[in-house]
């Protein structure tokens, strides 16, 4: 974006604006598209299927959230809504959907959950737009993990006994380096047997507890976040 630069506006933008939100030629406008930062516009042009803004000055630069992934099981299609409307306004740089042994859902409307994501980025105020990633088999992801990233593994098997699993016991974060980090949440049927033996056994894998009780997947998704934030994060 630049000072004078034209954006034109696509019918549903233009309908929220001018039928909505009642906005004129003239009103001022807070834009941004995820590249560069807040921009102070004007309406220049408005019309029932259409208009255009104007660009007059920054308002505020582009600001980038934590280096941090959210790979999720799709769940029902609103409670999956939920999952990344709050991850994106929590703060995360991706939203990676993944297909897992006991996954229910074998395919997600992508462009819907992009659009959520969006919403959530306008909502809070943001400067950037959280990438949603279309579903990919777990087991794929973890063997072409990049070493650098450590793996928050939200393993439900904790809440079953106090002392950990037979597989290993929580890792406290508060042990944990920075830099890239993921935060993986299992499906509503919880992890296979097989699949827990893997993250376990991952060097980069940092299994955690999220409380004394199980949580249904989209809970555990906004406590894990938060937990990671609170520690990890830029809260």
């Amino acid at each position: 974006m630049a000072s004078g630069q034209t954006v034109p506006l696509e019918r549903d933008q233009a309908h929220y604006l001018f039928g909505v939100m009642r906005l004129t030629e003239g009103s001022a406008v807070a834009l941004f598209n995820g590249h560069d930062g807040e921009w102070q516009a004007e309406v220049t042009s408005a019309g029932k299927r259409g208009g255009e803004l104007t660009c007059r000055s920054q308002s505020r630069p582009q600001a980038a959230p934590p280096d941090l992934w959210l790979l999720f099981a799709p769940i029902k299609k609103t409670r999956t809504d939920f999952i990344v409307e709050k991850a994106a306004e929590i703060g995360v740089a991706r939203i990676q959907p993944v297909q897992t042994d006991f996954t229910n859902a074998e395919r997600i409307r992508r462009d819907r959950l992009q659009a959520h994501a969006v919403e959530a980025a306008e909502q809070c105020g943001s400067t950037y737009v959280t990438e949603v990633n279309d579903l990919a088999r777990l087991d794929r992801l973890l063997a072409n993990w990049p070493a650098e990233r450590q793996l928050m593994f939200c393993d439900e098997a904790f809440a079953e006994a106090s002392y950990g699993t037979p597989d290993g016991a929580p890792r406290p974060l508060g042990d944990a380096p920075r830099g890239p980090w993921a935060v993986l949440i299992g499906p509503e049927g919880g992890f296979s047997e097989a699949e827990r033996k893997r993250l376990h056994a991952l060097p980069f894998a940092w299994p955690v507890q999220l409380g004394p009780r199980i949580l249904r997947a989209d809970t555990a998704a906004v406590a894990a976040l938060t937990l990671w934030q609170l520690h990890l994060g830029d809260w």
